[in-house]
């Protein structure tokens, strides 16, 4: 089975920072790519930032030029740094890999889901 553990979420000001941390583990072969969704009360879930295997990076406009997204490739890592958080960043904050499980299969891509990290920013 594989899991993933997310962290780093909490309450920060305005104009603060946050780091989430997101650690898959378990029967992993590869891990094509992982990212970072959100979704606010009332709204859909939606991308903030994504990182493939190959370096692409993807994020939302919203936050271009305020979050980052890394990978710690070794470790099956993926981190989020959000700076000059708003308001409107208020959300729970969802880690996502698509991965192979298997060397005999590893075109067979899986979706996993962490559990989800709150993130509440005061104005």
């Amino acid at each position: 089975q594989v899991q993933l553990v997310e962290s780093g979420g909490g309450l920060v000001q305005a104009g603060g920072s946050l780091r989430l941390s997101c650690a898959a583990s378990g029967s992993i072969f590869s891990v094509k790519s992982m990212g970072w969704y959100r979704q606010a009360p009332g709204k859909q879930r939606e991308l903030v930032a994504a990182l493939t295997s190959a370096g692409s990076t993807d994020y939302a406009d919203s936050v271009k030029g305020r979050f980052t997204i890394s990978r710690d490739n070794a470790n099956n890592t993926v981190y989020l740094q959000m700076n000059s958080l708003k308001p409107e960043d208020t959300a729970v904050y969802y880690c996502k890999a698509l991965l192979s499980k298997s060397s005999l299969h590893p075109t067979t891509t899986y979706q996993y889901w962490g559990q989800g990290t709150q993130v509440t920013v005061s104005s």
